[in-house]
């Protein structure tokens, strides 16, 4: 189990919101515990380890060391990394996906013109709430977005534990922006937790209502409150598609730390091994 110490400084150092305790234990429920330099978390017989080394997240060897160990789990049948590199122990057959991380610093680099005319338009157009919790309008948009989106159940399932992060960690920022009648165009989440790092974590918009620039404006926002917390970068998520790269690039974040999923099965032990941890043999 993590100490009291190590706790605070998994989310303290963290680079990817993995790491960010308060938010992975929000919406999934899992307890944490470190194996070896990385922290991962139990559910059942699942364990997931996030191998970004605390000390150095691109440590390969270290990382292989927390896999090593985290496979030695007593009763765990299934195993999910999540690192910047393919582990070497998962098996040649396992499924993988792969994506970068993009980074953007903080305060960020001088924004082009159309960057600048979108978020020009979009402060005309809209006003910024900030705080506050999720509302009906804030859940429809949600709704509107995985009614047009192919998603995972894993992603719905985190998208349906939102309202909670939000009023359980104090670390986490909404971002709202309204019309001048009061209705929701667009949101934003942000987190705060890690000392360097600060993490755009959400962004929905009603693509009927919205101005061209309001998820920029609302990122802008996020931009300026990790400027003021003294946050040297923020962490805008993985490329995923051709649209969202486009979106980070715009605004000068570069792919910049490497992710790979892969998960596999372990074998239940067999029954002489049973026997044997049953009598301690």
């Amino acid at each position: 189990m993590i100490i009291p110490d190590l706790l605070s400084r998994v989310t303290a150092d963290a680079v990817v919101p993995e790491q960010v305790l308060p938010y992975v234990q929000s919406v999934a429920g899992s307890k944490p515990r470190m194996t070896g330099a990385c922290v991962g978390y139990a559910s059942e017989e699942e364990f997931v380890l996030v191998g970004y080394p605390l000390h150095d997240p691109l440590d390969e060897r270290a990382m292989a060391e927390a896999v090593e160990e985290a496979l030695h789990i007593p009763g765990l049948r299934r195993i999910t990394v999540v690192g910047p590199f393919r582990p070497p122990q998962a098996p040649k057959t396992a499924h993988w996906e792969e994506d970068y991380y993009h980074i953007l610093p903080v305060p960020p680099p001088p924004q082009g013109q159309k960057l600048r005319n979108l978020l020009r338009r979009a402060k005309r157009e809209l006003a910024i709430e900030k705080g506050g919790g999720l509302g009906d309008d804030h859940h429809e948009l949600m709704r509107q977005f995985l009614g047009g989106h192919s998603v995972s159940p894993g992603t719905r399932y985190i998208f349906s534990r939102l309202s909670r992060y939000l009023e359980t960690s104090s670390s986490s920022l909404l971002l709202s922006g309204r019309l001048p009648d009061g209705r929701l165009a667009a949101f934003v989440v942000g987190e705060y937790a890690s000392l360097m790092t600060a993490f755009f974590m959400f962004c929905f918009r009603a693509p009927q209502l919205a101005p061209p620039g309001a998820a920029d404006l609302l990122l802008a926002g996020l931009l300026d409150e990790a400027l003021e917390r003294g946050q040297t970068r923020m962490n805008l998520g993985l490329g995923i598609n051709a649209g969202i790269r486009f979106f980070k690039a715009k605004w000068g974040a570069a792919p910049s730390l490497p992710y790979v999923q892969v998960s596999w099965e372990l074998p239940a032990p067999g029954l002489l091994h049973r026997v044997r941890g049953f009598f301690r043999l």
